[in-house]
């Protein structure tokens, strides 16, 4: 299993959200580019970004701040976060990042996942952020009447190999995954699943890993110094 330490980005500097409330931000880090090298010393082989201005306004706003990332560590990384066009998925692949991770537009423009699968294949997932099993859009701040469930079908058939899935009632609370639901989408399809939200334990990490799930997303935990990236990287090789 994967473990993506991750970088959400706001106003250019490396914070944390909590429940994805915008008023609850805790900055960690100026640079992240400096987080992302400080993650892959300590062991890290992917990593995740956010930018949080793009998820909120759908521009990408934090571009420089991603492409010093890009730079600055030789792991592969992936980024979400407003990415509705097919213009900033073109930008971002120029700039190296390694996936474009996709959230509103799945609801609201399937035509565009549509056009970017088969423009860049795999490199293309989607983030099902889900609020009660429903799907949240705009940052978060909408909830649709979409079941996390059924979007995950839908975007098997799209040719989408990935998902990154959020339980946004999990999200920054250190409380642990939402296991049920990451087991019901695990089932529903052959798409690889990161888990996102809530990851707090290392005994949480080897519960997923047991789930066979494809990856998993490791934020809070690690800044609040819960958990260590190099002693769960050890953990998870073995």
């Amino acid at each position: 299993m994967i473990l993506f330490p991750a970088i959400d980005i706001r106003d250019g500097k490396c914070v944390r959200l909590v429940q994805g409330d915008y008023g609850k931000e805790m900055i960690y880090h100026d640079s992240p580019a400096e987080m992302a090298k400080q993650w892959e010393r300590q062991g890290a082989t992917y990593i995740h970004v956010v930018d949080l201005d793009g998820a909120k306004t759908g521009n990408s706003l934090n571009e420089k701040a991603i492409a010093e990332i890009v730079q600055t560590v030789s792991v592969p990384i992936q980024v979400g976060g407003g990415i509705r066009t097919m213009d900033q998925v073109d930008a971002y692949c120029d700039l190296g990042v390694s996936r474009i991770i996709i959230g509103t537009a799945a609801i609201e423009n399937p035509t565009f996942v549509k056009e970017a699968v088969a423009t860049y294949g795999e490199k293309i997932a989607v983030s099902i952020d889900a609020r009660n099993g429903f799907v949240a859009t705009n940052g978060w701040t909408e909830t649709s009447a979409v079941k996390a469930v059924d979007l995950l079908k839908e975007l098997a058939v799209m040719g989408i190999k990935t998902v990154v899935y959020t339980d946004i009632l999990k999200d920054g609370m250190l409380q642990g995954p939402n296991f049920e639901e990451l087991q019901l989408m695990h089932e529903a399809s052959h798409i690889y699943i990161i888990a996102s939200g809530g990851v707090s334990t290392e005994q949480e990490i080897a519960k997923l890993r047991d789930m066979q799930l494809y990856g998993a997303i490791i934020g809070k935990a690690l800044y609040e110094g819960n958990i260590s990236l190099e002693t769960v990287m050890e953990a998870n090789s073995i």
